[in-house]
């Protein structure tokens, strides 16, 4: 897709994904606690599997893709009303206004979700991998990866074709501390304005309004979405190494529920489900949230041998540090090489690198939270939002 110098870049109206015909009207009920629940197909009969998920298009969509897998593999639940999709507000869609790393990283996006699987109002949740603290509470597991899609971050624009060619001055909206350091790293002359923030309707919306010049957004999102009329370049694994688990759906349930794991066991991809648990291990390894930026990268070469990428940057994009190795394609070896290439990362950045960018937002985030709490808006300890 070419960009044409002085265009303005408009979008239509995007709609959150409809549900098919046999679904009804949706119903807001009374929220219980934290959470903010609709309920889809509603009937008499007890749904057989509730899926629970964010409310965001995207989360819906990957929500839907997993129901009508579910039925494609298991006729039983194709009746009306045998899935519900249950909503779950948390609290990462509630604080738009401040960067996720000063408030706390990825959790935030799961947490309530969560707390809903644990306490049987939903029986599997979907979540967008990347999104998935590198710890589970106790009593649920992640069993399942659907078919990774397309790893690769997208660059819009109407602008410019591609980074190289953005005017220097330029600013480039990301919310994510992993593409503003590789972006000034490589591109030094652009800007970043780093609170860009909302569902990928939102930030569209934000780049025609001419808030930013450009923005750059997980290319699978926007395949899940039929949206990618929208992207003017794809940026290469060497340009961008994507997020750890990026463009990866995992489906987690409670530990003790056998029906769950049979229904979930029908739909794992097992070589998107070992490239994650390494991309994990090595995430795990450097103990890493929104806090730092961290990429990483496994694959399955011509060979059937596992290639893991891995990278970690100042925020700065001053310093980038990286690796790559080769390995049999099995579990164990794969969890190995992730949690070796972290260690290796690790070490030839020394801890103060890291405590460096985490006394900065440590700072930031005793400010939020002090301005918050006391006005009442949150309602967490300073020791939870860090977890």
């Amino acid at each position: 897709m070419e960009a044409v110098a002085g265009m303005t870049l408009c979008f239509p109206n995007w709609k959150t994904p409809t549900a098919p015909k046999h679904t009804k009207k949706p119903r807001f009920v009374v929220p219980k606690a934290s959470i903010a629940v609709e309920r889809h197909a509603k009937s008499s009969k007890v749904a057989l599997v509730r899926i629970g998920t964010r409310g965001s298009p995207l989360a819906l969509a990957q929500a839907y893709e997993t129901r009508e897998k579910l039925i494609a593999s298991n006729p039983d639940l194709g009746e009306e009303g045998a899935i519900e999709i249950v909503i779950i507000k948390t609290t990462g869609d509630k604080i738009l206004s401040q960067p996720l790393a000063d408030i706390g990283g990825k959790g935030l996006f799961t947490k309530e979700i969560d707390e809903a699987l644990l306490n049987d109002e939903i029986d599997i949740a979907v979540h967008s991998m990347k999104d998935v603290p590198t710890y589970l509470p106790d009593k649920i597991i992640l069993p399942c990866n659907l078919p990774r899609e397309d790893v690769r971050d997208a660059f819009i624009s109407s602008r410019a074709a591609s980074l190289a060619e953005l005017p220097s001055g330029s600013i480039v909206g990301t919310a994510s501390l992993r593409r503003k350091s590789q972006l000034l790293h490589r591109y030094p002359s652009l800007n970043v304005l780093d609170n860009f923030r909302g569902n990928v309707q939102t930030r569209l919306r934000k780049l025609n309004e001419g808030t930013v010049q450009a923005t750059l957004l997980a290319l699978a999102g926007l395949k899940r979405l039929n949206m990618t009329e929208t992207v003017t370049s794809i940026l290469s694994i060497e340009e961008m190494l994507p997020a750890v688990a990026q463009g990866a759906i995992g489906i987690a349930s409670r530990i003790d529920d056998e029906k769950m794991a049979t229904y979930l066991a029908s739909l794992n991809h097992e070589e998107t489900r070992l490239a994650v648990a390494c991309e994990r291990a090595f995430l795990q390894a450097l103990d890493g949230s929104c806090r730092t930026p961290i990429a990483g990268y496994a694959f399955k070469d011509e060979h059937g041998d596992c290639i893991f990428k891995g990278l970690v940057a100042s925020t700065d994009g001053n310093t980038v540090l990286e690796t790559s190795t080769k390995g049999p394609y099995a579990l164990e070896d794969m969890v190995k090489m992730g949690k070796e290439a972290g260690d290796e990362l690790l070490s030839r950045a020394g801890h103060g690198f890291f405590d460096s960018q985490d006394e900065e937002i440590h700072v930031k985030m005793e400010d939020i939270l002090d301005q918050r709490i006391h006005g009442g808006i949150l309602g967490y300890s300073f020791n939870r939002l860090c977890c």
